[in-house]
């Protein structure tokens, strides 16, 4: 009888520390898949955060081009203007002043 009680203490004991053991491993293993979450989380936002510096790039590049092709436009457009002025400038004072006169 006693044996049979030793046993079963024993069995209780070997069954209170394997549970331990697989608190342990399961507490181990939350740790690492948290870890693991965390790292891949940063993967992705580190990659995020270099493929926006990309685009701003890229964006930045095309805004100055269009930029540039605006101003380009606006210095024939100005050059223009100012040979028309300049061949018509007496004619459209003529012009004027007959209206206003004449």
């Amino acid at each position: 009888m006693e044996n049979m009680i030793k046993k079963i203490v024993d069995a209780d004991n070997e069954a209170k520390a394997m549970e331990a053991d697989t608190l342990k491993e399961k507490e181990e293993l939350s740790r690492k898949i948290e870890d693991e979450t965390k790292a891949i989380y940063q993967k992705y936002m580190n990659d995020a955060a270099e493929q926006i510096k990309r685009n701003d790039i890229q964006e930045e590049k095309k805004a100055e081009k269009q930029l540039e092709e605006i101003q380009n436009k606006q210095k024939s457009a100005h050059i223009k203007l100012q040979s028309d002025f300049k061949q018509n400038c007496d004619n459209w004072v003529n012009t004027i002043y007959n209206r206003v006169i004449g």
